[in-house]
C-alpha cells in the first residue's frame, strides 16, 4: 500500500496513517483498497446503508479515485499533466454508497452511472479498511488516490483533512491534473 499525505493546510487534529492501493483484476477491473489507521473513535464514520448511489459523499469521510486514461494525457499534451484531458472520479463511502462522475476537462462534466462497485468495509479497533472494484476500460491509466477525513468535533477548525498521493496546489484539489500521480497498466 502507498502512503497518502495530508494537505499541509488541513493536517487535522487526529493522528492518522492513511494508505491506498490499486491493482488490475484478472477481469480487467480496477481493485482499490484504502486503509485508515489511528484514533477512529474521533472520526465521523458514516453508518452502514443499503448499497446505492449517494450524493455529495465527499462532504464526509470518503475514499476517492480519480482515473485518467493514458490516451487522454497524450491528447492534452504530456506537459499538461496526466489528468489534463478527460477523467473520471469515483467516491466510496464507508456507508456502502458510491458516486461516479465523468469529466471532459478539468471539472467540466457530470454524473456517471456505474454498477455497484461492491464496497466492503472492515473496522477492527484502530483501522478502517475499504475496498471497491470499478470498470475502467483503458489499458494504461493515471490515478489520483485520495481520502477525505471528517473528525467528530466539527467545531474544530481542522474538522476535515484531505489526503492524497500528491498535493500540487495551495488548496486541496483532488481534480488537479498533477495529482494523478500513480501510473498503472
Amino acid at each position: 500500500m502507498i502512503p497518502l499525505v495530508p494537505h499541509p493546510s488541513t493536517p487535522g487534529a487526529v493522528a492518522l496513517g492513511v494508505r491506498a492501493a490499486a491493482a488490475r483484476t484478472q477481469r480487467g477491473q480496477l481493485a482499490l483498497r484504502y486503509r485508515i489507521e489511528g484514533e477512529l473513535g474521533r472520526l465521523r464514520i458514516p453508518p452502514p446503508r443499503a448499497p446505492a448511489p449517494g450524493e455529495r459523499l465527499w462532504q464526509h469521510l470518503c475514499c476517492e479515485a480519480f482515473v485518467a486514461p493514458a490516451s487522454a494525457r497524450a491528447a492534452a499534451g504530456a506537459a499538461a499533466g496526466p489528468g489534463a484531458g478527460s477523467y473520471r472520479e469515483f467516491n466510496f463511502s464507508p456507508s456502502g454508497e458510491w458516486g461516479a462522475f465523468e469529466f471532459q476537462r478539468y471539472r467540466e462534466g457530470g454524473p456517471l452511472a456505474i454498477p455497484d462497485p461492491g464496497i466492503a468495509v472492515r473496522i477492527d479497533g484502530q483501522a478502517l479498511e475499504l475496498s471497491a472494484s470499478i470498470e475502467v476500460g483503458a489499458a494504461k491509466l493515471w490515478l489520483g488516490l485520495c481520502v477525505v477525513i471528517e473528525e467528530m468535533d466539527v467545531a474544530l477548525s481542522g474538522a476535515f483533512s484531505y489526503w492524497a498521493l500528491r498535493h500540487p496546489a495551495a488548496r486541496p484539489d483532488f481534480h488537479h491534473p498533477d495529482g494523478f500521480a500513480l501510473e498503472i497498466a
